[in-house]
């Protein structure tokens, strides 16, 4: 059983009914807590991000920071209208926006499309506004893109992840796919979280299914 939930906290505010924000970004430690990487751009060598939102960031983070290729990891918000918002707000359901971890990898080591086979394989992408028994807009499934390439190799990978999902006998992936937004940084305590509290929460799970290869080149 989830847990239920209040169901203004399952629908994305319209346009112009989110909570307004504010100009100040949340300050965040300069060094990845876990690694020892930069937290702020810029970040050294060749590289490119990707944005994802699976569930809540503490355990995706960690799944990112210990794959191999990844230079660093932020955890923030995206998706939604307001400016800097904080977690409580975040969690009120009135900002629009999704828990994320932005990963910054070295794509000589990774590429995109393998970014996405974990991102696919480590989380349930067909809940809708939930995660397991953490529900709300903020635990929607999301891939936010930096340019075409991206959205070509993010909307291969969807459909094809889809084909196995349905023939394991799973139903409709719910990610939603867009150009990536603003990324605005969850508060200093998230950053890292399971790398500061070892037994703390980790709600991520996947289906079981893998996700099929060759869909990016």
């Amino acid at each position: 059983m989830w847990r239920t939930a209040d169901p203004r906290k399952l629908e994305v505010p319209a346009l112009g009914q989110a909570l307004p924000g504010r100009s100040q970004a949340i300050q965040v430690a300069p060094v990845h807590a876990a690694n020892g990487a930069p937290t702020l751009p810029p970040w050294p060598g060749p590289h490119e991000l990707a944005i994802v939102g699976m569930g809540c960031f503490w355990g995706a983070e960690r799944v990112f920071w210990l794959t191999a290729g990844v230079i660093s990891t932020q955890v923030g918000y995206a998706g939604g209208q307001t400016a800097n918002p904080t977690y409580e707000e975040v969690c009120s359901g009135r900002t629009g926006h999704t828990e994320v971890v932005r990963v910054v990898f070295d794509p000589s080591r990774i590429t995109y499309a393998e970014i996405l086979r974990v991102f696919w394989e480590r989380h349930n992408p067909a809940q809708g506004m939930r995660q397991g028994n953490d529900v709300g807009t903020q635990y929607r499934s999301a891939l936010y893109t930096f340019g075409p390439k991206q959205a070509e190799i993010a909307r291969a990978s969807r459909a094809a992840y889809q084909s196995a999902l349905s023939a394991a006998g799973h139903g409709a992936i719910t990610t939603e796919v867009a150009a990536a937004p603003d990324f605005y940084y969850a508060e200093d305590y998230h950053q890292q979280y399971l790398h500061k509290n070892p037994n703390g929460y980790c709600g991520l799970g996947g289906t079981g299914v893998a996700c099929p290869t060759g869909f990016g080149i």
